[in-house]
């Protein structure tokens, strides 16, 4: 039985509860899928312009990291578990990941872990709840801080675990802070 939340088509139920497990063998070709509290929530694929600011984050931090052995950048919607019972499964666009905590090996499913830094790059079809949902299971979590992205008024908003906020236009430059020491981007090479 599929059953559908009235209050945004995209979220849907296929059963009561669904856990990590289920959901990492659950297969929707062409959709992206995350667990919240046990809630199934499937969304259509982002667009262009989404991967296109995904892929040049991604791309530009996964170079600094790399070059200074801080850790590992990871894109393509990797799936972390960051509550149980009921699940809590999310997927950002970026992931900065410590060195010092990066599970060695990396596991073949969900990360059991919050990433430190955490990109997420605003959709179309994005409402502002279910964004500001998302930043607050990353920091709750443990994530560091969180960058979301969003290209219609061309600016960024960094969210940070001691509860500040700063928006970052685009005649600026995001900083990783004590996050990604030293790490600088302009706003306007992503957008």
């Amino acid at each position: 039985m599929l059953a559908v939340d009235g209050e945004h088509p995209y979220f849907a139920t296929m059963m009561p509860s669904v856990t990590a497990e289920e959901l990492q063998r659950l297969r929707l070709p062409g959709k992206r899928t995350e667990l919240v509290r046990g809630r199934l929530v499937v969304r259509e694929p982002a667009g262009l312009r989404h991967g296109l600011i995904a892929g040049e984050i991604a791309l530009t931090l996964g170079q600094y990291v790399k070059q200074r052995s801080l850790g590992r950048v990871c894109t393509a919607e990797p799936g972390f578990k960051l509550e149980r019972e009921p699940d809590t499964v999310r997927a950002p666009d970026v992931a900065f990941i410590r060195s010092e905590k990066l599970p060695d090996p990396p596991p073949e499913g969900y990360a059991q872990l919050a990433p430190d830094l955490v990109v997420e790059v605003v959709s179309p079809n994005d409402r502002p709840g279910e964004v500001l949902a998302k930043v607050g299971d990353w920091l709750n979590a443990g994530t560091r801080m969180v960058w979301v992205v969003d290209p219609g008024p061309r600016r960024v908003r960094v969210y940070r675990a001691d509860g500040s906020e700063t928006v970052v236009s685009e005649e600026e430059a995001l900083n990783g802070e004590d996050v990604v020491p030293g790490f600088r981007i302009p706003v306007a090479s992503i957008l």
